[in-house]
């Protein structure tokens, strides 16, 4: 499954970000798919190690034996296993073992024949490792005719899932926020990748197909790049291409308030894990995750392999950056509920998005390289050694980014060289760009996007 692989990278070079626009914006951060060296995990916090030793144990003993590990309140790690023999290498390799009756075998076995059923929009499934079952939601929109269609293939499946309704709907996180802007909505940046082909921003993939322009400002004139790949539904993420062709060089994920995190890796989450989303709607909110390989279908169609949370985002945060402890793990895919009644948030890894894309992290050293495991130092919140509850995670090391509080119109702020928040430079770069050399080229573009941003929000 996709959440075994488990990969964290902690590196001295430089990892590129575009910040917010005062308020939220534009948010990106990146982060690269490799294993790690003795190096590398030299660095990890508490929380992290406790989630490798769990990983490694469920690797070690297999899926027949095992389902799954989380870590525990008190910041242990804790295995599912299904026999006392595993349990007893368990315990001697130091972590807690919880004797269960379904194995991940089972689980996925449950989870297999729930995605060949016919599909039903408004329902999402993922395993809960803690409870041992596979949790099967329906949101306010299934009929009550396709959710007794459900339940009779829940109950033929066995005990290992539970039926739960839910409020609200499960929708993409689209629209509603002043950061990135396109005929296909709005949303907010994830993280600055590279290839042999250029620098880009990863996003999400529902935010728009492969042609979408993308601009900065709700007039259609401050273009920031073009969609060039997409992967929605099955996954949820994109690639946007930079105007300039080059992605800015700083490591710091925008939060508000002038601060920003700065980001030093790269891993899959862990459940019972403490994590932070930011995003141009709604600002820094942070959760547990409560579920890995979460399959949801969205009225546009079904993702698989997500991360389940209870971070809660809105409308405008899609793409944004799910990180904690400095290290880079998602973004933003959609979810129910807002951030006044809380909800469920769902995420694409990014360690799967960067192995299918085949990008990399700007600034970072190919993960074939030989000197790419250079050791970094911790997050000044990393804690190390004994055990610390997850709940006492923190985002990562903050610094500011000094955005000015005061300014004057959208493109002094962005042209201003004080301005040394992560992107403003890159930015101000592409409008230029777009003055100098594709206005021609873009008018068609932008003026379809005015008639679209006219019919949608006015």
């Amino acid at each position: 499954m996709r959440h075994a692989r488990r990969r964290i990278v902690q590196r001295g070079a430089r990892i590129a970000a575009v910040g917010g626009l005062l308020c939220g914006g534009l948010m990106v951060t990146h982060a690269m798919a490799s294993e790690p060296s003795a190096t590398s995990r030299a660095g990890e916090s508490s929380t992290q190690a406790a989630a490798d030793r769990g990983a490694q144990l469920v690797s070690t003993l297999g899926t027949s034996r095992t389902a799954g590990s989380w870590i525990a309140a008190d910041g242990q790690p804790v295995v599912a296993v299904t026999d006392t023999g595993a349990a007893a290498e368990v315990k001697q390799a130091g972590a807690r073992p919880k004797v269960v009756d379904h194995s991940m075998q089972d689980l996925k076995s449950a989870t297999e024949t729930l995605s060949s059923a016919p599909r039903v929009t408004g329902t999402a499934w993922a395993v809960d490792y803690k409870n041992n079952e596979v949790v099967v939601r329906a949101d306010s929109t299934v009929s009550t005719s396709d959710w007794s269609r459900m339940t009779t293939l829940a109950e033929g499946i066995g005990d290992s899932v539970r039926m739960e309704r839910t409020e609200g709907t499960f929708t993409t996180r689209l629209n509603g926020a002043d950061a990135l802007l396109s005929t296909g909505g709005r949303c907010s940046a994830g993280f600055n990748v590279t290839a042999p082909q250029g620098q880009f921003i990863l996003t999400a993939g529902h935010c728009g197909p492969a042609g979408s322009v993308w601009f900065a400002d709700e007039q259609g004139t401050q273009q920031v790049g073009r969609t060039i790949t997409t992967s929605f539904p099955g996954d949820d993420y994109s690639l946007v291409q930079y105007d300039t062709g080059k992605a800015p060089g700083d490591n710091i994920v925008a939060i508000g308030g002038g601060q920003g995190v700065r980001i030093t890796g790269v891993a899959d989450p862990t459940v019972g894990q403490r994590v932070f989303r930011s995003g141009s709607t709604s600002g820094l909110r942070d959760g547990q995750v409560t579920a890995l390989n979460a399959t949801v279908n969205y009225p546009e169609g079904t993702v698989s392999g997500l991360i389940e949370t209870t971070v809660c985002a809105e409308p405008g945060d899609s793409g944004g950056p799910l990180f904690s402890e400095g290290i880079a793990l998602g973004v933003t895919s959609g979810g129910n509920g807002d951030c006044t009644s809380g909800g469920t948030t769902f995420f694409q890894p990014v360690t799967t998005a960067l192995e299918e894309l085949g990008v990399t992290l700007v600034g970072q050293p190919q993960a074939s390289s030989p000197t790419a495991q250079a050791s970094a130092a911790p997050s000044a919140s990393a804690s190390q050694g004994a055990a610390v509850a997850p709940g006492s995670a923190a985002p990562g090391a903050v610094e500011s980014v000094d955005i000015p509080g005061t300014a004057g119109t959208l493109i002094a702020r962005l042209t201003d060289p004080r301005n040394v928040g992560p992107g403003l430079l890159v930015i101000a770069g592409s409008i230029i760009a777009l003055v100098a050399t594709r206005y021609i080229r873009t008018e068609q573009d932008r003026n379809r996007y005015r008639r679209q941003y006219s019919q949608s929000w006015g």
